[in-house]
């Protein structure tokens, strides 16, 4: 039996809504991009959401707003996607590397350390959907003597008064931090809807604005979408209207927009993902835990602690005292049954990319030590238990061979 990564969810639901944007000779920008928009805005429990072609796009732009520039440091988590250091170097400043904790986030202990005057923002990451330590990393931007090393240069940035927070929630839509929703934690949060997220639109991101006064947000979010659309005046839709035509460019922008054909999908399945997405991808990922917590070798990741709830867009499994190879053994053997299970991620000192502008993975070992042990198991509505328990299944008995082979 072959048993997919990440399929995308696609009903009747999402087949009508994207046929009904078809039929309506509109598939660029225009009233689904602004339904999903509202759809996020209720979930995440805000106001403002600005949806974007790509969750890259909505960090490169957020940076873009508050004017981090070159000279410019970014605080990020050395064991994420490189797109969140890639939106630091794209914009003109330097990404500075801290190593995680056991439960995949950032270490705020270490990032503290790592503030100078020349940070401008802090990127948290949600790995696999597992909320940051946000009330920490909050409460560090508005320390008095880290406010008082900020040296604001843009007029965000003098509005502000501290170091902007902008969480990489790539993985986490619908996931729940102390009782809170991720999207209203903190300045700005970017969800990605890439194709295996667990809401998709093929390709997209999108952009929660919850800053604090004297911003207003919808404010904020007329500038940003601006220039997410070349700076001009009237998107697409507008211009179109008869009459409609005259426009203006009125400041430097990108082309990051999302369509209406790809929100469509995303429509469709955000109206249902409280009800229905969300609760079976925990229903996999729980009874991934029930099964693994016979074995005494596995690292069963944090689901559900207190008020804090994970999104449940992977299940990150790490085996216990193993090597990387071994790992990559065991891979493998997992694969040759069709079933096929990710590493998430590669940490970025790793990639040539990083260690050719000087970055090293020795600096950070317990980023190290999850990536070597760690398989990303799949998480998706289709699977039903019965796919859960041939799964585990499948690594016990490749964890038994190679780890027999090499003892």
């Amino acid at each position: 039996m072959k048993i997919p990564f990440s399929p995308p969810f696609i009903d009747e639901d999402v087949l009508n809504e994207v046929s009904d944007t078809l039929k309506s000779g509109w598939i660029t920008t225009g009233p689904k991009v602004k339904a999903l928009e509202t759809e996020i805005s209720k979930l995440a429990e805000i106001s403002n959401v600005l949806c974007v072609n790509s969750a890259t796009s909505g960090l490169m732009l957020a940076l873009h707003w508050f004017g981090v520039g070159e000279g410019d440091e970014v605080i990020v988590p050395s064991y994420t996607y490189a797109a969140t250091a890639l939106a630091v170097i794209h914009v003109g400043a330097k990404p500075i590397m801290v190593d995680i904790k056991d439960d995949f986030t950032i270490d705020t202990s270490e990032l503290k350390k790592k503030i100078t005057t020349r940070t401008k923002a802090i990127i948290p990451v949600d790995i696999a959907g597992w909320p940051a330590d946000y009330d920490t990393i909050n409460q560090i931007v508005k320390n008095e003597e880290i406010i008082a090393l900020f040296k604001p240069e843009s007029l965000q940035q003098k509005q502000l008064g501290r170091i902007l927070v902008l969480s990489d929630a790539a993985h986490s839509i619908g996931a729940i931090y102390k009782g809170k929703t991720i999207g209203s934690l903190c300045d700005l949060t970017v969800f990605s809807l890439h194709a295996v997220k667990n809401v998709t639109t093929a390709e997209g991101g999108a952009i929660c604005i919850n800053l604090p006064k004297p911003f207003s947000c919808s404010e904020v979010y007329e500038n940003m979408r601006l220039m997410c659309l070349n700076g001009q005046t009237k998107d697409a839709f507008t211009k179109n209207k008869a009459g409609g035509w005259r426009y203006d460019i009125a400041l430097l922008g990108y082309k990051m927009n999302m369509p209406d054909v790809c929100a469509a999908i995303g429509l469709a399945q955000i109206r249902k993902y409280k009800t229905v997405l969300l609760p079976e991808r925990k229903r996999v990922a729980l009874k991934y835990s029930q099964l693994f917590a016979n074995y005494e070798w596995a690292h069963l990741p944090l689901l559900i602690d207190n008020e804090t709830e994970t999104s449940f867009h992977i299940y990150p499994l790490r085996i216990k005292n193993i090597t990387e190879n071994e790992r990559d053994l065991i891979i493998e053997e997992i694969s040759k049954e069709g079933i096929a299970v990710n590493v998430h991620f590669i940490p970025m000192p790793m990639l040539t990319l990083f260690k050719g502008l000087g970055y090293k993975i020795d600096d950070y070992p317990v980023a190290y030590d999850n990536y070597s042990r760690e398989i990303s198991l799949p998480i998706y509505p289709q699977l039903t238990n019965a796919h859960v328990k041939l799964i585990v299944a499948q690594i016990v008995k490749a964890y038994l061979l190679i780890v027999n082979n090499h003892d």
